[in-house]
């Protein structure tokens, strides 16, 4: 018979990039010396690739409340949550995410990809999902594991969502999925737009919340509040992983819905729960969240100022005023060394390679958190600069 494993090769590109100086995966961080860095290869740089947007995983009140749960309740559950892997943690944080994002349940689990493979009972035989041409990775798994009919609209396109969803079966469910603020180029989902068209259709909408929520709003609610449409979001997940600093993540919604889900998600029904450290963390970042809007406020303020300094570069920055920005690059090997040439500039950014985006279009995306000072955004300006000026001129995300 043939070898299973003979598969298992990467392209000729792949081969040749990890076998070079400019591989840009699996760097290994070896401390955090100081606010906004990190320490690789004995080197102490500038994190410029965080999605730590409100700089709350070294906060010394989250890490303080991580650790005393581990010594009251260990390092693990060993359990799942519908038999013996349930804490009284959980619950506590689900009725706070619920209130406060305004939902009647919320579900925690142990992360965020798992809070979008938990959707997949929602995704039935009789529904049609129309999920936006860039929604994350594991938002598509989930509607591939999902009985429903998977139909993509063209990124944040509601002439083309419109069509899809008038030439849909009436005798369908309809579901709209889509990212509050999309991962890689940092916009926002066109949610006034789909909140409309949902409306007419008799269509729910489900948001991903894994960027914008803690971020966005006058609250922090995410993207929903920031349009001043939380009531018209249906579901929403949202991950630990970013703003909360921590690991670990949610789904939300009606009560109904959610009992639904805490009974029919393979995902969390045969996964262990999430760990006392994380869940106590995420408690107090929400905590921080609710009651420092100044966090938010300078962040965003910093991303005024990157976005400001990439247009005086010469760059064409689209509209948003988020901390991610992705500047596309192109080809592969360029893309990496971009990023070769900033990290020697001191500067850890993220090179994105196709699968994470469309062929064609690598580049590198750069993200910058409250930790960070004006000086140091200064400082990722003018790497950026010298960069762009020894590999040549690229241009912004389209």
């Amino acid at each position: 018979m043939t070898d299973a494993f003979s598969k298992c090769r990467l392209p000729r590109e792949a081969e040749a990039l990890l076998a070079s100086s400019l591989y840009p995966f699996y760097l290994p961080v070896e401390g955090r010396p100081g606010d906004g860095e990190v320490t690789v290869g004995g080197r102490r740089v500038l994190m410029a690739g965080s999605n730590d947007y409100l700089a709350l995983s070294d906060d010394p009140r989250v890490k303080a409340a991580g650790a005393e749960a581990v010594h009251r309740l260990g390092a693990g559950n060993s359990g799942s949550r519908v038999l013996n892997g349930t804490l009284a943690l959980h619950e506590r944080l689900e009725g706070e995410l619920a209130e406060f994002l305004g939902h009647e349940a919320a579900m925690v689990v142990s992360t965020g990809y798992q809070a979008s493979l938990t959707l997949c009972p929602l995704f039935g035989p009789d529904d049609v999902l129309l999920a936006d041409q860039y929604v994350h990775a594991s938002l598509l798994d989930a509607a591939r594991l999902g009985q429903a009919r998977l139909r993509r609209y063209r990124h944040n396109d509601m002439t083309h969502l419109a069509r899809l969803l008038e030439v849909a079966d009436p005798g369908q469910g309809a579901i709209v999925l889509t990212e509050g603020m999309f991962s890689v180029g940092g916009d926002l989902c066109d949610l006034p737009g789909i909140a409309k068209l949902a409306a007419v259709h008799d269509a729910r909408v489900v948001i991903d919340s894994a960027h914008d929520a803690g971020l966005l709003g006058a609250g922090g609610r995410g993207a929903g509040e920031h349009h001043g449409l939380q009531s018209a979001v249906d579901v929403q997940t949202i991950t630990f992983s970013k703003c909360f600093g921590t690991l670990g993540g949610a789904v939300t919604g009606p009560r109904h819905v959610i009992d639904y889900l805490r009974h029919s998600a393979r995902a969390a029904l045969f996964s262990a729960s999430l760990p006392a450290a994380c869940t106590a963390a995420a408690l107090t970042s929400l905590g921080i969240v609710r009651t420092e809007p100044e966090r938010r406020q300078r962040v965003l303020a910093a991303a005024e100022h990157l976005r400001s300094g990439l247009v005086a570069l010469g760059f064409a920055i689209p509209s948003g005023g988020t901390p991610t920005v992705s500047l596309v690059v192109g080809d592969n090997e360029l893309c990496c060394r971009f990023w070769s040439g900033l990290l020697d500039e001191g500067i850890l950014a993220n090179a994105m390679l196709p699968p994470s985006v469309p062929g064609g279009k690598a580049q590198i995306r750069v993200s910058i958190t409250a930790a960070h000072t004006e000086a140091q955004v200064d400082r990722l300006l003018s790497a950026i600069a010298t960069v762009t000026g020894r590999v040549g001129p690229i241009a912004c995300q389209e």
